[in-house]
Protein backbone atom coordinates (compact mmCIF):
# COMPACT_ATOMS: atom_id res chain seq x y z
CA UNK A 1 0.00 0.00 0.00
CA UNK A 2 2.74 2.44 0.98
CA UNK A 3 4.58 1.88 -2.57
CA UNK A 4 0.75 2.59 -4.12
CA UNK A 5 0.52 6.23 -2.35
CA UNK A 6 4.67 6.55 -3.39
CA UNK A 7 3.84 6.02 -7.09
CA UNK A 8 0.68 7.87 -7.25
CA UNK A 9 2.50 11.12 -5.73
CA UNK A 10 4.90 10.61 -8.65
CA UNK A 11 1.99 10.78 -11.14
CA UNK A 12 0.92 13.55 -8.89
CA UNK A 13 3.73 15.69 -9.13
CA UNK A 14 4.67 14.66 -12.64
CA UNK A 15 1.67 15.87 -14.06
CA UNK A 16 1.97 18.97 -12.40
CA UNK A 17 4.96 19.66 -13.48
CA UNK A 18 3.89 19.06 -17.18
CA UNK A 19 0.64 21.62 -16.63
CA UNK A 20 3.41 24.76 -15.55
CA UNK A 21 5.63 23.97 -18.35
CA UNK A 22 2.60 24.30 -20.84
CA UNK A 23 1.08 27.02 -19.24
CA UNK A 24 2.86 30.38 -19.06
CA UNK A 25 2.70 32.03 -15.40
CA UNK A 26 -0.07 34.29 -14.72
CA UNK A 27 1.17 37.88 -15.21
CA UNK A 28 -1.91 40.17 -14.62
CA UNK A 29 -1.29 43.44 -16.82
CA UNK A 30 -1.77 41.06 -20.16
CA UNK A 31 -5.45 40.97 -18.73
CA UNK A 32 -6.03 44.35 -18.06
CA UNK A 33 -8.89 45.61 -20.44
CA UNK A 34 -7.73 48.96 -22.89
CA UNK A 35 -7.95 52.11 -21.11
CA UNK A 36 -11.07 53.66 -22.79
CA UNK A 37 -12.32 57.43 -22.18
CA UNK A 38 -15.95 58.71 -23.74
CA UNK A 39 -16.12 55.36 -25.74
CA UNK A 40 -12.55 56.28 -27.30
CA UNK A 41 -9.73 53.95 -26.41
CA UNK A 42 -7.14 55.56 -29.08
CA UNK A 43 -6.70 59.03 -30.45
CA UNK A 44 -6.77 57.66 -33.68
CA UNK A 45 -10.06 57.09 -33.75
CA UNK A 46 -11.51 60.19 -32.90
CA UNK A 47 -12.65 61.93 -36.48
CA UNK A 48 -10.12 60.07 -38.21
CA UNK A 49 -11.16 61.19 -41.30
CA UNK A 50 -11.15 65.13 -40.59
CA UNK A 51 -7.89 65.65 -39.44
CA UNK A 52 -6.11 67.24 -41.79
CA UNK A 53 -2.46 68.60 -40.17
CA UNK A 54 -0.27 66.83 -37.74
CA UNK A 55 3.31 67.44 -36.27
CA UNK A 56 3.98 65.65 -33.83
CA UNK A 57 7.94 67.07 -33.68
CA UNK A 58 9.60 63.81 -32.76
CA UNK A 59 13.04 65.14 -34.70
CA UNK A 60 11.03 66.07 -37.74
CA UNK A 61 9.10 69.67 -38.57
CA UNK A 62 6.76 67.28 -41.25
CA UNK A 63 3.20 67.36 -41.06
CA UNK A 64 2.45 63.79 -41.21
CA UNK A 65 -0.51 64.23 -42.90
CA UNK A 66 0.28 66.38 -45.85
CA UNK A 67 3.59 65.27 -45.73
CA UNK A 68 5.01 68.95 -46.36
CA UNK A 69 7.61 70.22 -44.29
CA UNK A 70 7.58 73.30 -42.29
CA UNK A 71 10.82 76.01 -42.35
CA UNK A 72 12.68 76.38 -39.27
CA UNK A 73 13.72 79.37 -38.44
CA UNK A 74 16.24 78.95 -35.00
CA UNK A 75 14.30 75.97 -33.08
CA UNK A 76 15.73 72.45 -32.25
CA UNK A 77 14.06 69.39 -30.33
CA UNK A 78 13.94 68.52 -27.33
CA UNK A 79 12.16 66.27 -24.86
CA UNK A 80 8.33 66.84 -25.63
CA UNK A 81 5.33 66.01 -23.75
CA UNK A 82 5.30 62.84 -26.07
CA UNK A 83 8.42 61.81 -27.36
CA UNK A 84 10.16 64.74 -28.81
CA UNK A 85 9.22 68.26 -29.17
CA UNK A 86 10.02 71.40 -30.29
CA UNK A 87 12.19 73.39 -28.62
CA UNK A 88 11.96 77.55 -28.98
CA UNK A 89 13.61 80.47 -27.26
CA UNK A 90 13.44 84.26 -27.14
CA UNK A 91 17.14 84.47 -27.85
CA UNK A 92 17.13 82.83 -31.33
CA UNK A 93 13.97 84.84 -32.51
CA UNK A 94 12.92 81.08 -32.79
CA UNK A 95 9.60 80.20 -34.93
CA UNK A 96 8.43 77.78 -37.52
CA UNK A 97 6.53 78.81 -40.41
CA UNK A 98 4.48 76.25 -42.89
CA UNK A 99 2.32 77.02 -46.15
CA UNK A 100 -0.61 75.37 -45.39
CA UNK A 101 -2.20 73.17 -47.85
CA UNK A 102 -5.74 73.63 -49.92
CA UNK A 103 -7.49 71.67 -47.31
CA UNK A 104 -6.65 74.23 -44.68
CA UNK A 105 -7.42 77.06 -46.82
CA UNK A 106 -10.54 75.56 -47.44
CA UNK A 107 -11.46 74.66 -44.06
CA UNK A 108 -15.05 75.98 -43.03
CA UNK A 109 -15.45 74.36 -39.41
CA UNK A 110 -12.21 73.19 -37.14
CA UNK A 111 -10.39 72.15 -34.52
CA UNK A 112 -6.62 73.43 -33.42
CA UNK A 113 -4.83 71.58 -30.65
CA UNK A 114 -1.50 71.42 -29.21
CA UNK A 115 0.44 71.00 -25.87
CA UNK A 116 3.10 74.02 -24.89
CA UNK A 117 5.04 74.81 -22.01
CA UNK A 118 6.27 77.86 -21.76
CA UNK A 119 9.10 79.28 -20.03
CA UNK A 120 9.00 83.04 -18.13
CA UNK A 121 11.38 85.10 -19.31
CA UNK A 122 11.66 88.96 -18.04
CA UNK A 123 14.77 90.18 -19.07
CA UNK A 124 14.09 94.33 -18.63
CA UNK A 125 12.46 93.15 -14.67
CA UNK A 126 9.20 94.56 -14.82
CA UNK A 127 7.39 91.34 -13.39
CA UNK A 128 5.62 90.60 -16.77
CA UNK A 129 6.74 88.89 -20.01
CA UNK A 130 8.90 91.15 -22.22
CA UNK A 131 6.26 91.10 -25.26
CA UNK A 132 3.05 89.28 -26.21
CA UNK A 133 4.35 85.47 -26.82
CA UNK A 134 2.57 84.10 -30.32
CA UNK A 135 1.48 80.41 -30.07
CA UNK A 136 -0.48 79.38 -33.21
CA UNK A 137 -0.59 81.98 -35.87
CA UNK A 138 -2.25 81.75 -39.37
CA UNK A 139 -0.89 85.00 -41.56
CA UNK A 140 -2.94 87.16 -43.45
CA UNK A 141 -0.81 88.98 -45.22
CA UNK A 142 -3.21 92.31 -46.32
CA UNK A 143 -3.82 93.16 -42.71
CA UNK A 144 -1.89 93.55 -39.73
CA UNK A 145 -3.46 91.15 -37.61
CA UNK A 146 -3.63 87.60 -38.90
CA UNK A 147 -6.65 85.14 -39.75
CA UNK A 148 -5.66 83.37 -36.49
CA UNK A 149 -3.47 85.60 -33.94
CA UNK A 150 -3.14 82.99 -30.77
CA UNK A 151 -0.90 84.78 -28.18
CA UNK A 152 0.01 85.70 -24.36
CA UNK A 153 -0.83 89.29 -23.88
CA UNK A 154 1.46 91.34 -22.06
CA UNK A 155 1.77 91.89 -18.42
CA UNK A 156 1.28 87.93 -18.19
CA UNK A 157 3.17 86.47 -14.66
CA UNK A 158 4.43 83.36 -13.01
CA UNK A 159 1.24 82.72 -11.49
CA UNK A 160 -1.28 84.89 -13.81
CA UNK A 161 -1.36 84.71 -17.52
CA UNK A 162 -3.97 86.23 -20.01
CA UNK A 163 -4.75 84.10 -23.14
CA UNK A 164 -5.68 86.28 -26.13
CA UNK A 165 -6.90 85.10 -29.90
CA UNK A 166 -7.64 87.06 -32.65
CA UNK A 167 -9.68 85.33 -35.04
CA UNK A 168 -11.64 86.46 -38.33
CA UNK A 169 -12.40 85.50 -42.26
CA UNK A 170 -12.13 86.95 -45.00
CA UNK A 171 -13.80 90.10 -45.15
CA UNK A 172 -15.51 89.64 -42.22
CA UNK A 173 -15.12 91.45 -38.63
CA UNK A 174 -12.79 90.88 -35.96
CA UNK A 175 -13.71 88.29 -33.17
CA UNK A 176 -11.70 88.77 -29.56
CA UNK A 177 -11.16 85.62 -27.07
CA UNK A 178 -9.66 86.51 -23.93
CA UNK A 179 -9.00 84.63 -20.38
CA UNK A 180 -7.05 86.70 -18.00
CA UNK A 181 -6.17 85.29 -14.66
CA UNK A 182 -4.78 81.63 -16.04
CA UNK A 183 -2.72 80.13 -13.46
CA UNK A 184 -0.27 77.10 -14.09
CA UNK A 185 0.60 78.06 -17.83
CA UNK A 186 4.17 78.50 -17.19
CA UNK A 187 6.79 75.62 -16.90
CA UNK A 188 4.49 73.03 -17.20
CA UNK A 189 2.62 71.38 -19.77
CA UNK A 190 -0.64 72.59 -20.63
CA UNK A 191 -3.01 71.60 -23.72
CA UNK A 192 -4.91 74.21 -25.71
CA UNK A 193 -7.88 73.81 -28.41
CA UNK A 194 -9.58 76.12 -30.39
CA UNK A 195 -13.24 74.62 -32.22
CA UNK A 196 -14.82 76.58 -35.08
CA UNK A 197 -17.98 75.30 -35.64
CA UNK A 198 -19.63 76.63 -39.06
CA UNK A 199 -23.24 75.26 -37.95
CA UNK A 200 -23.59 78.06 -34.98
CA UNK A 201 -20.69 80.38 -35.72
CA UNK A 202 -19.75 79.87 -32.33
CA UNK A 203 -16.21 79.80 -30.93
CA UNK A 204 -14.90 77.31 -28.41
CA UNK A 205 -11.26 77.72 -26.18
CA UNK A 206 -10.31 75.05 -24.08
CA UNK A 207 -8.05 74.12 -22.01
CA UNK A 208 -6.58 70.78 -20.46
CA UNK A 209 -9.60 69.21 -22.12
CA UNK A 210 -11.88 71.55 -19.83
CA UNK A 211 -14.06 74.58 -21.36
CA UNK A 212 -11.79 77.39 -20.73
CA UNK A 213 -13.93 80.55 -22.72
CA UNK A 214 -17.54 79.37 -23.27
CA UNK A 215 -18.65 79.19 -27.08
CA UNK A 216 -19.20 82.60 -28.62
CA UNK A 217 -20.93 84.12 -31.41
CA UNK A 218 -18.64 85.42 -34.12
CA UNK A 219 -19.38 88.89 -35.95
CA UNK A 220 -20.40 86.76 -38.93
CA UNK A 221 -22.24 83.38 -39.97
CA UNK A 222 -21.56 80.10 -41.72
CA UNK A 223 -18.51 78.80 -43.25
CA UNK A 224 -15.03 80.09 -42.34
CA UNK A 225 -13.34 82.16 -45.44
CA UNK A 226 -9.56 81.96 -44.92
CA UNK A 227 -9.55 82.11 -48.98
CA UNK A 228 -6.33 84.93 -48.43
CA UNK A 229 -4.04 82.98 -46.06
CA UNK A 230 -0.75 83.12 -45.99
CA UNK A 231 1.17 80.79 -43.81
CA UNK A 232 0.63 79.08 -40.54
CA UNK A 233 3.38 80.78 -37.85
CA UNK A 234 4.19 78.71 -34.47
CA UNK A 235 6.24 80.60 -31.87
CA UNK A 236 5.20 83.97 -32.57
CA UNK A 237 2.61 86.58 -34.45
CA UNK A 238 2.81 87.12 -38.16
CA UNK A 239 4.62 90.20 -37.77
CA UNK A 240 7.64 88.91 -36.02
CA UNK A 241 8.52 86.07 -38.65
CA UNK A 242 11.68 86.87 -40.60
CA UNK A 243 10.57 87.97 -43.00
CA UNK A 244 7.58 89.92 -41.36
CA UNK A 245 4.21 88.91 -42.53
CA UNK A 246 1.28 91.16 -42.56
CA UNK A 247 0.86 95.02 -42.89
CA UNK A 248 3.05 96.03 -39.92
CA UNK A 249 5.90 96.70 -41.67
CA UNK A 250 8.42 94.79 -39.26
CA UNK A 251 8.86 93.65 -35.79
CA UNK A 252 7.02 95.17 -32.96
CA UNK A 253 8.77 96.39 -29.51
CA UNK A 254 5.62 95.52 -27.41
CA UNK A 255 6.01 91.74 -29.09
CA UNK A 256 8.37 89.08 -28.45
CA UNK A 257 9.15 85.11 -29.52
CA UNK A 258 8.06 82.32 -27.19
CA UNK A 259 10.31 80.64 -25.11
CA UNK A 260 9.97 77.22 -24.36
CA UNK A 261 8.28 73.92 -25.78
CA UNK A 262 5.39 73.03 -28.21
CA UNK A 263 4.02 69.60 -29.19
CA UNK A 264 1.65 67.59 -30.40
CA UNK A 265 -0.28 70.26 -32.74
CA UNK A 266 -3.02 68.82 -34.61
CA UNK A 267 -5.80 70.40 -37.25
CA UNK A 268 -9.27 69.06 -37.88
CA UNK A 269 -11.66 70.33 -40.54
CA UNK A 270 -14.63 69.80 -38.14
CA UNK A 271 -14.97 71.19 -34.34
CA UNK A 272 -14.79 68.85 -32.04
CA UNK A 273 -17.51 68.33 -29.40
CA UNK A 274 -16.49 68.79 -25.71
CA UNK A 275 -16.39 65.12 -25.31
CA UNK A 276 -13.97 64.70 -28.36
CA UNK A 277 -11.92 67.50 -26.46
CA UNK A 278 -11.26 66.14 -23.63
CA UNK A 279 -10.80 62.38 -24.82
CA UNK A 280 -8.58 63.79 -27.05
CA UNK A 281 -6.22 65.34 -23.77
CA UNK A 282 -6.88 62.49 -21.70
CA UNK A 283 -5.65 59.65 -24.50
CA UNK A 284 -2.68 61.76 -25.25
CA UNK A 285 -1.48 62.20 -21.37
CA UNK A 286 -2.03 58.56 -20.80
CA UNK A 287 0.65 58.09 -24.36
CA UNK A 288 2.89 60.95 -22.23
CA UNK A 289 3.34 58.84 -19.43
Amino acid sequence: MKNKFVVMFAVISFTGLLLTSCYKEFDPSTYQPAFEINGYSSIKQIQPGKLVSYWAFDQSLIDSVSSAAATNDGSAFTGGFIGKGLDLNVDNKSNITFVPSSTIKNLHSFTISFWVKPTFVDKDGDGGIDGILGLFNVANNSDFWGYLDWFVENGSNPTSATLKIHFKGTGSADTWVVKSGVSGFFGTWSNHTLTYDATTSMVTYYMNGSVLVPATTTPWTGNLDWSGIGTIVMGCVQFQANPSLGTAGGTQGWASWLTGNMDEVRVYSTALTATEVNALVVLQGKAGK
